[in-house]
């Protein structure tokens, strides 16, 4: 196979994992994903989608787009996750529709939950990060307000080690790729 020809095959999943490592590289160092990575993301994803499949490929782009929004809403509703990495899943959502995007972030959320633990160990603060989970929990339970539970988790979050989860997302996501042959 030529190089050429490896490139070009499934090169909107090449791109899509360009866009990921560049995301998840930058959260990594500044603990954001900006938007000039996301907006223009979720735009191409867009274009993309129409063009190989007209108005039926933009309603699947943009069904695909609100799978991925939808997917981290509730967190980010609540402060536990910034709006960088929710609109990062609706730009896989644009480029890959609801399915890839669904699996995706299931395989995220492994890779986050995992990541969270190794987080936990490697700084020996279980006993802390577990006091929190139960008081986050219990504020669930009790507060139920969405904006008030934003403005609490928004007055915790210095206190807090925070998870990067364009990692995850990045590595969930090209590990699905990686391991369903799409690469």
């Amino acid at each position: 196979m030529e190089l050429s020809e490896l490139l070009l095959n499934n090169w909107h999943i090449k791109t899509v994992s360009v866009i990921l490592i560049i995301a998840a590289w930058i959260d990594g160092r500044e603990l954001r994903v900006p938007n000039w990575i996301t907006f223009p993301m979720i735009l191409a994803g867009l274009v993309y989608s129409t063009s190989i499949g007209g108005i039926g490929g933009l309603g699947a782009g943009v069904l695909g787009m609100c799978v991925g929004l939808l997917s981290l809403l509730p967190l980010y509703a609540v402060g536990g996750m910034g709006a960088g990495d929710v609109k990062l899943m609706a730009g896989i959502g644009a480029w890959l529709g609801w399915e890839i995007t669904l699996a995706a972030f299931c395989v995220s959320t492994v890779v986050g939950a995992l990541m969270a633990v190794v987080m936990v160990l490697w700084t020996k603060s279980m006993k802390n990060h577990y006091e929190n989970f139960l008081l986050i929990l219990s504020e669930w339970m009790v507060v139920r307000n969405p904006v008030e539970l934003s403005r609490i988790a928004a007055e915790r979050k210095p206190r807090m080690l925070l998870l990067p989860y364009g990692i995850p997302i990045c590595v969930g996501t090209i590990g699905y790729f990686v391991f369903n042959g799409m690469m």
